[in-house]
């Protein structure tokens, strides 16, 4: 089984590869390349950063969004996004400006609002990951956030599959069929973070 991580200058690779590595992943690679993209066999996009930022530098690279196109869309690969990763999965993201994502799940990417003004922006640290519905990569938990602009759905949100609070709810996973995508960092959340990957290598949607 390969794996492609998907390096476009705005994710945490390293952290990311190493702990794909200890929940299990073998065959990792951690590529620039579309051609390795459009063979992976699963395929993770991870970010840190802007939106809009995020969004240019995955669109830099040619060829790049045509063949996560092809083989997560249209061939039914595994793919999991990372917090910016997750949010790119949106329509458009509202950092630095409007920017259009890459449309696969209903929803925009907006400015954390808590409703209790003393909570502070960004919202960092271990908070709860509370499923919504049931969903075989996500369990209920703690996992590390780090992040100020977050997920909101256009529509039903049934595409939402957990939540956390941060003096009101935000989304903290988002999916569908073979799309996954979570706001918190795996690889910052210890032995909830690593589990998740466990399974995500594992799943067969």
């Amino acid at each position: 089984m390969t794996l492609a991580l998907i390096d476009y200058g705005a994710g945490n690779l390293h952290s990311v590869a190493n702990a794909l590595k200890a929940a299990g992943g073998r065959d990792i690679a951690v590529t620039a390349d579309p051609v390795v993209v459009a063979k992976a066999d699963r395929i993770v996009l991870p970010g840190v950063g802007a939106f809009g930022a995020c969004a240019a530098a995955l669109r830099a690279v040619d060829g790049m969004v045509d063949a996560i196109e092809q083989r997560v869309r249209r061939e039914g690969a595994p793919f999991l996004g990372i917090c910016v990763g997750m949010q790119l999965m949106a329509d458009a993201g509202e950092e630095l400006g409007e920017h259009p994502g890459l449309g696969w799940i209903p929803g925009r990417v907006r400015l954390l609002t808590p409703d209790d003004p003393s909570a502070k922006v960004p919202h960092m640290g271990w908070n709860d990951v509370r499923p919504t519905v049931p969903h075989p990569l996500i369990v209920a938990g703690e996992a590390y956030f780090l992040h100020s602009y977050a997920f909101e759905s256009n529509g039903s949100g049934a595409d939402v599959v957990a939540t956390t609070d941060h003096a009101g709810p935000v989304v903290a996973a988002i999916a569908r069929d073979n799309l996954a995508g979570v706001q918190f960092h795996p690889e910052k959340s210890q032995g909830y973070g690593l589990a998740l990957l466990e399974r995500f290598l594992t799943w067969r949607p």
